[in-house]
């Protein structure tokens, strides 16, 4: 099995695991889905801290605009991991733009579903490169059926749900935090 069809079977069995995790609405074409990026994040009660950090970073109305918008969204649990100090620290005034680099870090301009992605790695000869809205890239790889992001640092972050349709974009669930060079 070559990579692309790898990566294929990948966006497929991750597409599922979206429907089963917000419903059957996957199908509907960007046009037909009603709800934007943040509406959706607000909507999931796996991105609570997401949720959170974009309103103090002032991206919602940022992200509510027409986009289009690649979000890489980190889960609850993915900020979990980042010690707690520095989630603290990133949520203080003064820390506003770091906030925000991060954040758009997680953003690629465009709607990139799984399989555009899966198509990009294929035709790089298997790692495809993202530049974000934050300036600086993330790298796209499969490994075994999973896409993988690699951040500017080197920390590594899987696609847990893809093509979470929105009518600005489409979201990607990941398991970790993905950090900029600062």
């Amino acid at each position: 099995m070559n990579k692309l069809t790898l990566a294929m079977t990948a966006a497929a069995a991750l597409a599922t695991s979206a429907c089963a995790m917000y419903g059957d609405g996957m199908e509907d074409t960007p046009a037909a889905v009603s709800v934007n990026v943040v509406e959706t994040i607000v909507d999931s009660p796996n991105h609570t801290t997401l949720e959170s950090l974009v309103t103090t970073a002032g991206l919602v109305d940022t992200l509510s605009g027409a986009g289009p918008f690649t979000v890489f969204a980190p889960t609850d649990a993915a900020f979990q991991k980042v010690p707690a100090a520095t989630r603290t620290a990133l949520t203080q005034p003064g820390n506003r733009e770091m906030l925000r680099g991060i954040l758009t870090y997680h953003v690629v301009p465009g709607r990139l579903t799984a399989a555009d992605i899966a198509t990009r790695i294929e035709n790089a000869g298997g790692t495809a490169v993202l530049t974000t809205v934050q300036g600086t890239r993330l790298t796209a790889t499969v490994e075994g059926d999973y896409v993988k992001l690699t951040d500017a640092v080197g920390g590594t972050a899987y696609v847990e749900t893809a093509d979470i349709l929105n009518s600005n974009g489409v979201i990607h669930s990941i398991n970790s935090v993905l950090m900029p060079r600062n």
